[in-house]
Formats: C-alpha cells, sequence, structure tokens
C-alpha cells in the first residue's frame, strides 16, 4: 500500500468512527507506529484531522474550520489541475460568480485574457486579483468579513444576489456527500452559498478529494442543486458513484 492509499484509509476510518488510534492502525495496517505518526501528521497539515494523545479526530467531529493561508497551502497541485479543468465550463460572455476560496482563487488567477466577462465575488482577495484585469467586469458583494476564510457574508450580500443572474457560478466548500449534499461550517456562509447558487443558470463545485466523504454543520446545497463537481482522481470511487446516482456529475481531473 502506498503512502498516500494508507493515508486515505486512515481518513476513511476516522471520519466512520470518529477517531483513529495508533496502536490498532499499527497493527491493522503492518506497518510501524513511527510511519503512523508520519502519516498523521501528513493528514494535520492538509487540515482533515487533528492529532490527539494516541491517535487523531477528524476535523469535522471538532467543528474545526481551517483558515484560507492553511488551505491554501494543502492539495496544491490537485487544485492547480481542478481550476484548469473548470476553465471549460466558463461561458463564452456572459456573468459568473466566483465564491471565496483557495481552488476558486486559481480559478481566477487562471482566467484567460480574452474573454469579456463579468465576475462577482465575495472576497476582498479575489476583487483585488481580479480588478487589474481590463478584460473583466468585476462587481465585489459587500456585507461583513470573515476573518476566517476572508468571505463576505449577510444581508448586504444576500440582497444584491437576489438581484442578479449570472451563467455560472464556480463554488468551494468544506465538505461534500450523497446523503448530506454541500456543506460548510458557518451558516451565514452557507447561506450566501444558497444564493450564488440560486442565482446561477449552473453551478459548478471545485473541491478536492479530501472534501468528499465530509459533512458540516451548515447544508448550503442538496445534490441535486449542483451541476457539476470537479475534483482530482483521488476521489474514493465508491462516492463517486453515488454522487452521480444522486445527480451530480463529477469530473476528475
Amino acid at each position: 500500500m502506498y503512502a498516500e492509499e494508507r493515508q486515505q484509509e486512515i481518513l476513511r476510518r476516522a471520519r466512520a468512527e470518529g477517531r483513529v488510534d495508533v496502536l490498532r492502525l499499527t497493527n491493522d495496517l503492518a506497518v510501524t507506529s513511527e510511519t503512523i505518526r508520519r502519516d498523521l501528521t501528513v493528514l494535520e497539515r492538509a487540515s482533515v484531522v487533528r492529532r490527539v494523545h494516541g491517535g487523531a479526530i477528524p476535523v469535522e467531529r471538532l467543528g474545526f474550520e481551517p483558515g484560507l493561508s492553511a488551505r491554501d497551502a494543502v492539495m496544491t497541485a490537485e487544485k492547480e489541475r481542478i481550476a484548469k479543468a473548470a476553465l471549460a465550463e466558463l461561458p463564452a460572455e456572459g456573468a459568473i460568480i466566483l465564491d471565496a476560496g483557495s481552488t476558486t482563487m486559481r480559478l481566477a488567477q487562471a482566467l484567460p485574457p480574452d474573454r469579456e466577462l463579468t465576475v462577482v465575488v465575495n472576497a476582498p482577495p479575489l476583487a483585488v486579483v481580479l480588478a487589474q484585469r481590463p478584460n473583466l467586469t468585476v462587481i465585489m458583494l459587500g456585507g461583513r468579513v470573515r476573518p476566517r476564510t476572508l468571505a463576505t457574508v449577510d444581508d448586504w450580500s444576500l440582497n444584491l444576489l437576489a438581484r442578479i443572474h449570472v451563467d455560472v457560478a464556480f463554488m468551494g466548500t468544506n465538505g461534500v456527500s450523497a446523503e448530506r449534499g454541500f456543506t460548510t461550517p458557518d451558516p451565514a456562509e452557507a447561506a450566501v452559498k444558497r444564493a450564488m447558487i440560486a442565482s446561477a443558470r449552473r453551478s459548478v463545485v471545485l473541491a478536492d478529494h479530501t472534501k468528499v466523504g465530509s459533512d458540516y454543520f451548515a447544508r448550503f446545497a442538496e445534490p441535486g442543486d449542483v451541476d457539476t463537481l470537479i475534483t482530482d482522481e483521488g476521489i474514493d470511487t465508491d462516492l463517486a458513484d453515488d454522487l452521480d446516482q444522486a445527480g451530480v456529475q463529477v469530473i476528475t481531473t
């Protein structure tokens, strides 16, 4: 078993059982305790588990939401590929929404220079990057800025979203499953995400495979509300099939 396969198995067990134990993993996976501890360190750096004495707990159980800088530093190659694949979903012209997030930021940076688009964003970092592009009209949603994600939330964002219509909403998510849909820890941010999807003709979620199979506190979309999920090849095939059967087109890259 390769290291990445072993780490995914450890994460699967943590999410299914609520925690994992180093000694039990050592016996079950036939590796040393030092190897398991290194695997847990990798998973903790990816912000999907939190180390505890003797093992680890999945972050969903702790209600933990990693900050933007922490999320931006992990799964970087996968996020780059996801962003490039998302370019195929852009309209030839018209309007799009870019949700706050580390993967959507990579899509913002990859937008073609010859495409005339109106881009609605809900994060100051996205607005700063895109406002320098002469081919884009950038609209920044107002509201309270959440320090952890740098996303704008509350009534000012919701009021504007209720009055616009775009071709595609490119969304981020903290978790996705066929049973619970698309979820995020904060209800205020979930409300804005829900309004973004409602204002779009199509919705495309960009999420690396570590998000698939996770569930967080606040749901912002049922599986049927989202047209496409773009993820990486690390996604569990059974989870991908479950989402496909729930009505979500799954694209891997």
